[in-house]
């Protein structure tokens, strides 16, 4: 059973989403959609006991986090979500300092580059120079995750096939929060549990031809990953909520992943939302979710 917090927080959102609607879709509402995640998502200051350092991966920006305790010769490459079009590490501190905290590593929070400026491929580009230059920087591969929330799921996945494709050395594991796998929005739940998820009002079909671009195809494997070869991947964890739209999304992957033989845990939450893991301070299942991200992590990472 859903917990009190997290039915105040679904309605307080709904009225939120009501009062501030992203509007609709036009060649700049890109803008607009930024604005709208950095207000929903607290920026404020870092939990005491985690530290916060700028930094650049292989010539994509991006930040260290750093909880205490957390070793430094582990550590999680990060990718948030936001549509392709919106998000950055700041938007998404919460996160990232829980997750440093709870898998005891460092989080190296990338800022990479955003559509409709810098379409496919361009983020996952950024994504995997980052993961190269945290090889250039001594990081085994055993010692690394790599992981991201919505959007950033959908490129984590699109990162480890891009990677093995390429012939690097996979990092140990991944996980992907209500990750956006199908950017040709064929699940079903897109449209059944449109009304249940506040969080993701938006149209997505916009938002999916400002990363594909005008030329592009959003039924390429590297761009929508439920049409992926999964074969050889490390092992996976992901979790999404029941009120979502990208409910199919995360259950049509880790069949995927299964169908190549690869290991997949996927944990379908009871009535939350949309990367309900957003919200460690209000939300009791954001902080158990996270525990239980830390607690595969640190397994894997051993």
């Amino acid at each position: 059973m859903a917990s009190l917090q997290s039915h105040l927080l679904y309605q307080m959102i709904r009225y939120w989403r009501r009062r501030h609607p992203i509007g609709e879709i036009g060649p700049d509402s890109y803008k607009g959609v930024r604005k709208t995640i950095e207000r929903g998502v607290k920026q404020g200051r870092l939990p005491p006991g985690v530290y916060l350092e700028p930094t650049h991966a292989g010539g994509v920006p991006g930040e260290w986090i750093h909880a205490v305790g957390a070793r430094a010769d582990k550590v999680l490459l990060y990718l948030h979500g936001g549509g392709y079009v919106a998000g950055s590490p700041a938007s998404h501190r919460a996160l990232t300092a829980a997750l440093s905290r709870e898998a005891r590593v460092r989080v190296l929070a990338l800022d990479y580059r955003l559509a409709p400026e810098h379409p496919y491929p361009a983020a996952l580009d950024d994504a995997a120079a980052a993961y190269a230059w945290l090889l250039d920087q001594g990081y085994s591969a055993r010692s690394i995750a790599v992981g991201g929330d919505s959007a950033g799921g959908g490129l984590t996945a699109a990162t480890l096939v891009r990677l093995r494709d390429s012939g690097v050395t996979l990092p140990a594991a991944a996980f992907m929060l209500s990750p956006w796998a199908d950017l040709a929005g064929t699940g079903e739940s897109v449209r059944t549990r449109a009304a249940l998820d506040p969080m993701l009002g938006g149209d997505l079909a916009a938002f999916a031809r400002y990363y594909v671009g005008p030329d592009g195809d959003p039924r390429h494997p590297l761009i929508s990953p439920i049409h992926a070869d999964m074969r050889g991947l490390p092992p996976i964890l992901i979790q999404v909520g029941t009120r979502e739209v990208l409910h199919d999304d995360a259950t049509r992957l880790a069949e995927r992943v299964r169908a190549g033989q690869g290991r997949v845990e996927l944990e379908v939450w009871d009535d939350m939302i949309h990367v309900f893991q957003v919200f460690p301070s209000l939300l009791p299942e954001a902080r158990r979710a996270i525990r239980r991200i830390g607690e595969f992590l640190r397994a894997e990472l051993a």
